[in-house]
């Protein structure tokens, strides 16, 4: 390349810089700008009435773990804190694995339906994304609620002769997050699973690999970076999740959310509660950066 060619490569990036500076500068301002708020927010000291004084404190982070006893004027491990986040990191978890055991056989029977009907059944999946998170997790909560549509049915069936206490427990936090967040695990599954060949399976079968072996060693290798993406998109959604343990937890079975919410508005302690916004920002980030090494993992050895 000569040097006049260098030289209009170099002007051409420099103004595609210079075009970008906008909108860089609106994200700045508009991404970074509150969170540094937030970082700026959990050195600061509590005030007694509520709002925060301008003086620097590390109370608000070691609020995360310890909490003061009054009485014996000496710090302890805060249980409770720690529970609050063992809960949500489990729930969170453990949504995932059963979005994915139920994603997983939804995505494969859509992928391998003929391709004139592969749009209805997408459709069906994406319809209770038209309606709001609020109104599908009361939807649940009238499934699964003492005199709710499982009950009834159960005990007309014969099955139980007392309604089940589903909701106000763990369960029914569970089993509201994973129907609230099962599309966002199908379609990175159905997205990978459309693109496996098939053959595949032929010559498995042929080499008298038996269909769990097949499932194992060709199948989930293959689809990997879809189950990846579809775990990354549960799990970090579950994690914050608000509304959901709210209404269907009925405030006894709290998450992350819901206490940080708790900590602004009626513990008025906003350090604390600023500390764990950024302690529930780098577990995400954490979550995002182990997709990330192991997406260019799998790339490397696929190059390699």
């Amino acid at each position: 390349m000569s040097p006049a060619e260098q030289n209009a490569v170099r002007q051409s990036a420099r103004n595609g810089w210079l075009l970008s500076v906008p909108a860089l500068v609106v994200l700045a301002l508009a991404a970074s700008g509150p969170l540094l708020i937030v970082v700026y927010y959990s050195f600061l000291t509590a005030n007694d009435t509520g709002g925060v004084i301008r003086q620097f404190s590390l109370e608000g982070w070691r609020g995360i773990f310890l909490t003061y006893d009054i009485f014996d004027e000496e710090y302890r491990l805060a249980d409770a804190h720690l529970t609050i986040f063992w809960r949500s990191v489990w729930l969170s978890l453990t949504t995932t694995l059963v979005t994915f055991a139920v994603g997983f056989p939804t995505a494969w029977f859509i992928a391998t339906r003929p391709a004139q009907q592969r749009a209805m059944w997408l459709f069906l999946i994406t319809i209770p994304f038209w309606t709001n998170l609020l109104i599908r997790t009361f939807a649940i909560n009238e499934v699964i609620r003492n005199e709710g549509i499982l009950n009834t049915a159960l005990i007309w069936l014969g099955v139980i002769d007392r309604p089940l206490q589903i909701v106000y427990t763990e369960t029914a936090v569970l089993i509201g997050m994973a129907y609230v967040y099962l599309p966002l695990m199908v379609l990175p599954l159905y997205a990978t699973i459309e693109r496996f060949d098939m053959r595949l399976l032929e010559a498995s079968y042929d080499l008298y690999a038996s269909r769990w072996r097949t499932l194992r060693r060709v199948i989930l290798p293959i689809v990997k970076p879809g189950i990846i993406a579809g775990s990354i998109l549960v799990f970090v959604p579950s994690l914050g999740a608000y509304v959901t343990p709210r209404v269907l937890g009925g405030g006894k079975k709290m998450m992350i959310g819901n206490f940080i919410e708790l900590q602004f508005l009626q513990g008025k302690n906003w350090p604390l509660g600023a500390a764990l916004s950024v302690t529930l920002l780098i577990i995400v980030m954490g979550a995002l950066l182990i997709y990330v090494r192991v997406a260019n993992r799998d790339r490397s050895s696929d190059h390699g």
